[in-house]
């Protein structure tokens, strides 16, 4: 019988095979048994399941509800934006266009149409042709911050431009301002572009088209000359997709159309402001705060709501009459959020006297009775549900000067490492006639040997950062007492809560400032109480000062609901970075007065300027050059980002200029800004690994104090004093190779330095 016969013949089981059970030895089976007594078998219930393939046609359907979905999104926010008119801001970027002209042309449009006007000159127009309502809101641009304003609350921006200079240099920067800020729906027209001949509309349209796509890249530029041009901008601006601006939207806002100040009956330097208007964004709850930029945080006393008195058939609705208006909810004192902004220290808090010898004596023998045992402190409570903590805690064993050294802020550089410079001149343009003769009368020279001085000092520390000389006069260790030397800038420890200024134990920092953040913009979708965005509604505002009313002097006027924790005080970081199209070559002193807007807030400060870098530790900065980006780091109340922020600078003059732009980086008191010092000397006699250095101290006191600092040099080398030689700053070193005669040693210390408790509303 050959083999393969026998292989044909050997009988093989099949899945029915009988199996006996194994004798119950009293032993578990381990792992490795099991898996060899499965070999691979599958459970019956996974074999007999049917895979069932994505089919062309179920693609197809899933792609369609899809789509469906998005639609009913799209249709859902659309439905809910127009509760509301749109809001359309009118900006010009040319100040060659008569304002007047276009509002009326937009006016006169359609006779269809039904045109009021609102007490703050807002124009309300309802198209029945295209059932839908738009509010315009004429914008005045000889103050930027008017222009942000309006558009913090504008659904849609339409910027118009003229055909002879398309965007002048104030367009510029406010379209830098504009987008900086967030940019809403746009829409742009040149206005009166049938006056230019019909052989160059075409060649002026794409010049000025070329010039809009740096800002607004992809954004068909329209016409505006007659009525028909009117309507077509009109149908643009109602069926286009909304951006979003997530500052905004996040938060309730309303800009006024009506106010009334209601003086209160014991008290005629204070009153109840009432604003009238669409409310926009989230819900307002009555018992939530409110801000008002420039004026500052306020409670509301009471919330009425009224028929909408601009419908789109006022047939319908004859006005808003005094039957209409109704109180929507009313504040309850028990839930209202407190308008407490910081925290009072209590200065006698962790405050230890001196003992007596009744009671050192008496601490002497009870040390000695109880050796080994000692207090043991309360922890703290890890299931509070307060998310921030107050910094009483954090209060400054010793007290701080309160100032910082002069001396210490001026750059000083070593005369071997100066170079000969000339000084620089700037020219400024200008377009208006220049009389040569009284022209020295108007400089302020004063004015220009401070910006002279700063220019130099900004172009010293760019060439030799942070390099200082030794003075004569005061002993180093004396001048530097403050200061400490570093193993590693980027390891080494820093305790965050060390000497900290009285000022942060007036302020209050989160546990978890992300988890915060997350938590409180969670609960926006889950708040339905108050009023509702597209309601016309009136919010008295308690406890305006008459002064603050009587500073209104026109404009949009906007109120905008706070989150939860916004109104208090804490150390605001803010990234900024000066692009090149601001055309602001003036390097920033460090502590030099901006004005800022965060959000919806606006304000002043003199701000500490750190790298943006990774890690526990960060540089202090004494410029923010041009084209640099810095972390500016100032006491202001909290913000949750993202919020845009624009930075200014005030003249002598009054004029503002806009120098910086960015965003809200972090509410962290616990940001370490380390300011550096950088001791330099020379060396005098160089042997194989030591070297006799000198200009680096001036006594022999300063050399054994500063002993166990670490010295580098330029070149690489690292090395440490090992004594000092004589009485005159010569000392020894030892480094790790031989130096070269064109080096120079180095010592480098650090100092952390806190803000200036200087914020002011403007």
């Amino acid at each position: 019988m050959t083999k393969a016969n026998v292989e044909q013949q050997r009988h093989r089981p099949g899945l029915l095979k009988q199996t006996n059970k194994t004798h119950k030895h009293g032993k578990h089976k381990s792992k490795g048994s099991l898996e060899t007594l499965k070999k691979g078998k599958v459970n019956v219930k996974v074999i007999s399941k049917k895979v069932k393939k994505s089919t062309r046609e179920d693609r197809r359907n899933q792609a369609t509800q899809i789509r469906k979905n998005k639609r009913d999104e799209v249709l859902s926010n659309r439905r809910k934006l127009l509760e509301a008119p749109f809001m359309v801001a009118v900006v010009p970027l040319s100040t060659s266009i008569v304002m007047g002209d276009v509002m009326q042309m937009i006016e006169m449009a359609d006779s269809e149409a039904v045109v009021t006007h609102s007490s703050e000159g807002h124009l309300h127009i309802s198209l029945p042709r295209f059932k839908q309502r738009f509010t315009f809101v004429l914008v005045d641009t000889s103050n930027i911050f008017t222009v942000l304003d309006a558009l913090k609350a504008a659904d849609t921006v339409l910027f118009l431009m003229s055909p002879s200079e398309g965007i002048d240099p104030t367009g510029h920067v406010l379209l830098t301002a504009i987008i900086a800020q967030g940019l809403p729906t746009t829409a742009m027209a040149i206005f009166n572009l049938n006056d230019v001949p019909i052989k160059k509309r075409n060649d002026c349209k794409i010049d000025i088209e070329k010039k809009v796509s740096r800002y607004v890249p992809d954004e068909k530029v329209m016409g505006l000359s007659n009525a028909v041009d009117v309507l077509n901008i009109l149908r643009k601006i109602g069926n286009q997709k909304q951006r979003k601006v997530l500052f905004r939207d996040r938060r309730p806002h309303l800009l006024a159309e009506k106010l009334d100040f209601v003086y209160k009956e014991n008290d005629n330097t204070k009153g109840v402001l009432k604003v009238t208007g669409y409310l926009r964004g989230q819900n307002l709850n009555v018992n939530s705060l409110v801000h008002i930029p420039g004026w500052g945080d306020f409670q509301m006393k009471q919330i009425d709501i009224s028929d909408d008195p601009h419908p789109l058939n006022p047939q319908k609705q004859d006005g808003m009459s005094e039957e209409s208006v109704r109180v929507l909810d009313t504040a309850d004192p028990a839930k209202q959020m407190s308008l407490q902004s910081e925290i009072v220290p209590d200065p006698m808090d962790a405050e230890q006297t001196w003992p007596t010898k009744e009671e050192l004596d008496e601490a002497a023998s009870a040390s000695t009775a109880t050796q080994g045992t000692g207090d043991k402190g309360e922890g703290e409570d890890s299931d509070a549900e307060e998310e921030f903590l107050s910094s009483d805690e954090e209060e400054n064993s010793e007290e701080e000067e309160a100032d910082e050294d002069d001396e210490d802020d001026a750059m000083s550089v070593p005369e071997s490492n100066r170079m000969e410079e000339d000084p620089e001149t700037m020219s400024t343009y200008s377009e208006a006639p220049v009389d040569k003769d009284k022209y020295d009368k108007d400089i302020d020279l004063n004015e220009e040997e401070e910006a002279l001085q700063k220019l130099k000092e900004a172009r010293m520390d760019a060439q030799f950062p942070d390099e200082l000389d030794t003075p004569l006069d005061t002993p180093a260790r004396v001048r530097f007492q403050k200061y400490r030397g570093l193993e590693s800038f980027r390891t080494s420890d820093w305790d965050s809560k060390e000497n900290l200024p009285l000022d942060y134990a007036r302020i209050f920092q989160f546990q978890n400032f992300e988890r915060t953040r997350k938590r409180v913009l969670k609960q926006l979708d889950e708040e339905g109480e108050g009023a509702q965005p597209g309601w016309y509604i009136t919010v008295h505002i308690d406890n305006v000062t008459e002064s603050q009313f009587l500073s209104y002097q026109g404009g949009p006027l906007l109120i905008y609901g706070l989150l939860q924790h916004e109104q208090k005080m804490s150390v605001v970081n803010m990234l900024l970075k000066r692009p090149a199209t601001l055309d602001c070559a003036d390097p920033i002193a460090n502590k030099e007065e901006l004005w800022f807007q965060t959000g919806y807030r606006r304000f002043k400060a003199r701000p500490i300027f750190s790298q943006h870098t990774n890690g526990n530790k960060h540089k202090f900065e004494r410029f923010f050059q041009p084209e640099g980006t810095v972390i500016a780091t100032c006491f202001a109340p909290i913000m949750f980002p993202p919020a845009p922020v624009l930075a200014f600078k005030k003249h002598k003059d009054e004029s503002v200029e806009l120098v910086a732009l960015g965003s809200v980086h972090s509410v962290n008191p616990d940001r370490i800004v380390v300011k550096r010092v950088i001791l330099s000397g020379h060396p005098l006699k160089i042997n194989k690994r030591s070297a006799t250095v000198r200009f680096m101290f001036f006594n022999r006191e300063d050399i054994e104090w500063f002993k166990p600092v670490e010295l580098r040099t330029k070149y690489g080398r690292r090395g440490h004093i090992k004594e000092p030689l004589g009485t005159h700053g010569h000392m020894k070193c030892l480094f790790d190779g031989q130096l070269k005669s064109q080096d120079t040693v180095l010592m480098t210390l650090y100092k952390r330095v806190f803000p200036k408790w200087d914020y002011e509303l403007v």
